[in-house]
């Protein structure tokens, strides 16, 4: 590996270059593509049928017409679609070119609104649907969300940046007369957000996000547009999925005197958790509460993989619904009539919309999306993985490993760091990754390394700030002993990527242990944590800094600086690739530009596949299939060929 010859790559991609038109595969116009190689019409031939799947995605339900509003995609980007009945016609709402995938309807199905940024910016716009046509209800230029309805429907709330440019305020609004819009509270940082509405629609819960484990909730009067904090911030508590039941009550999955996230009620008086679901040694992660109050719907996060439960309010009961396959559900919410409607992704069925009777329990398919004519169940479901870091902390991760009856022998192994870093890595769909696997024998393993979340508030907080950070990257080390000694691992075969903050850890990993990788692959990742912190989005910084560290403070400063993997870039001696969008507000563009230029000015190769309609990840079908194209081709180089 440390022997590759540089001119012979250089020379292999001057070849690629003048290969004729006819051959290769046209590149979209959004695109940059720098050292990398032309594709080739094989490529694309071969993995046609992997790029073809859809995926739909729960969203909302129709409250005149009992039909289930999804986002999925006919074109190149997610719109919005209206589904009758179970597996029925999938009629489209929307027809933007961007994203759409986040809706509601009003209550009383009288209005439909949606959310969607321009190019990936995520400065998100409001607009209604109405008989085709979307109008937009926010101002064009700042960053809006989209909140609950008023139980009423007369009112919805949102959240908006333009009174300072900066933070959310919340705001209530009237979609039929938007320009008439009223704040409700001042916002001082960067997380408020608009939560629930009380069933009487006297009070609003507004959320402040100051970190992963610190939430802080505030109950607005809305008719004196006073707030009351009902948290104390002096004790760090997280909140997930905050709701009131019918009966006034709110709800809430927290960590408050726990370890884990238990279920449990918020008293509005005293502001004191009182717990009531309580599943020991995992997270309670979403839930939602029938209209009449009966059932409360809850996801249980076990290492990842989600199990569904029904508690009934009346009597106390918990049921387990034991019809779903392994996999992760998400976007809980009943309908009026009683059904819950929910995604299930799952590697061995896709990603797909279902519903659920809660009395009988009983289980309805509503999508059934096209995967190129690839049979779904013939992927491989992932295998739990456990360790001991190298100072004993236990942690996990899913090894997908190729059919050893198709591919014999060790195999190739991609470990795929996922971002955040407070993110969680699950037994999902692979969609065009499953092409590796299946086709190419190539393993590929999602580690939850310290930070991750799903597994308690403490192991979340084991990476935070500069001096702990490279504990996290010690984890990869970890993963790297075990997995090299698999049977089924070929050890002189190994890669690494991420995104994002996974971007990060794949450098990290390749400058500590580059002797064990063949070649590392970045998305949207950092390079610099101070150069970072200074150029990401005002709104967002003092959220990271709470994370990874106050690049103000100058002890922090240096550390920040110490760990960032541009400093080492020139002790880089593995093949690179960077994917960036041009319009990231999170990681920006010039985190890949400075990283590349350092690798590049060693004489090392550094391919560099860029998008100008992009932000933080590619959205659109036309340049993620390209995406994967090029990725192909460098895994293929580097990570496939014989003898390096």
């Amino acid at each position: 590996m440390r022997g590759l010859i540089w001119g012979t790559v250089l020379a292999g991609l001057s070849m690629a270059s003048s290969v004729s038109a006819q051959q290769v595969a046209p590149k979209p116009t959004a695109l940059v593509a720098d050292q990398v190689p032309a594709i080739p019409l094989k490529v694309v031939s071969d993995t046609r049928p992997y790029m073809e799947f859809r995926t739909a995605r729960f969203v909302d339900w129709d409250p005149k017409t009992r039909a289930m509003l999804i986002s999925t995609r006919f074109a190149d980007t997610s719109q919005l679609h209206r589904v009758g009945k179970p597996l029925g016609i999938r009629e489209q709402l929307t027809f933007a070119n961007e994203p759409v995938r986040t809706a509601s309807y009003a209550p009383d199905g009288s209005s439909l609104l949606f959310q969607k940024d321009a190019g990936g910016n995520e400065v998100n716009q409001i607009f209604a649907l109405s008989e085709g046509r979307h109008k937009m209800l926010t101002d064009g230029k700042s960053r809006n969300s989209l909140g609950p309805w008023s139980s009423s429907g007369k009112l919805v709330a949102f959240g908006s940046n333009k009174r300072t440019g900066l933070y959310n305020d919340i705001y209530l609004m009237n979609p039929a007369n938007p320009d008439d819009a009223k704040m409700l509270i001042a916002s001082t940082g960067g997380g408020w957000f608009p939560i629930d509405f009380s069933p009487d629609d006297k009070r609003m819960l507004v959320f402040n996000y100051v970190s992963i484990t610190d939430n802080q909730l505030y109950l607005i009067d809305i008719a004196r547009g006073t707030s009351r904090k009902l948290t104390d911030s002096s004790r760090p508590i997280a909140y997930n999925g905050l709701k009131f039941a019918p009966d006034g009550r709110l709800w809430a999955a927290s960590d408050d005197g726990s370890d884990v996230q238990r279920l449990g009620v918020v008293n509005l008086d005293s502001a004191m958790f009182e717990p009531v679901i309580d599943e020991k040694d995992w997270d309670i992660d979403s839930f939602d509460i029938s209209k009449d109050g009966r059932w409360l719907a809850f996801e249980v996060n076990q290492a990842g993989r989600s199990i569904l439960k029904f508690y009934d309010m009346q009597n106390g009961d918990t049921r387990t619904v034991t019809a779903l396959p392994a996999g992760v559900i998400s976007g809980l919410k009943f309908a009026p009539w009683g059904e819950l409607g929910f995604t299930l992704n799952s590697n061995r069925t896709g990603s797909d919309a279902y519903a659920i009777n809660p009395e009988t329990l009983a289980l309805t398919r509503w999508t059934k999306s096209e995967t190129g004519g690839l049979n779904t169940s013939d992927n491989v479901t992932p295998e739990l993985i456990n360790i001991a870091s190298f100072d004993g902390e236990k942690m996990s991760g899913y090894l997908y490993r190729p059919d050893p009856n198709k591919h014999k022998g060790k195999r190739p192994l991609i470990i795929n760091i996922h971002g955040g870093p407070e993110g969680q890595a699950t037994p999902r769909f692979l969609g065009r990754n499953n092409y590796l696997i299946n086709e190419l024998g190539i393993a590929i393993f999602y580690p939850n390394v310290r930070g991750s979340t799903g597994f308690g508030k403490r192991f979340v907080a084991l990476d935070n700030g500069p001096f702990r950070r490279e504990d996290s990257v010690k984890d990869i080390g970890a993963f790297l002993q075990t997995l090299s000694e698999d049977q089924g691992i070929d050890k002189k075969k190994i890669a690494v990527t991420g995104g994002s903050y996974g971007g990060y850890m794949t450098l990290a990993s390749m400058l500590r242990y580059g002797e064990q990788l063949q070649a590392g692959l970045e998305v949207v990742g950092i390079s610099n944590f101070v150069t970072f912190l200074e150029n990401t989005q005002a709104y967002r910084r003092d959220l990271r800094r709470v994370e990874y560290g106050d690049e103000r403070i100058p002890e922090l400063r240096a550390k920040l600086e110490e760990i960032s993997p541009l400093r080492r870039a020139n002790e880089i001696n593995l093949p690179l690739m960077v994917v960036t969008g041009a319009n990231d507000p999170r990681v920006p563009a010039s985190e890949a530009d400075q990283i590349i230029n350092a690798v590049r000015s060693n004489g090392r190769p550094a391919w560099h596949l860029l998008a100008k309609n992009e932000g933080h990840g590619f959205r659109k079908k036309a340049n993620a299939d390209y995406q994967f194209w090029a990725s192909l081709l460098f895994w293929q180089k580097y990570l496939l060929s014989e003898g390096k």
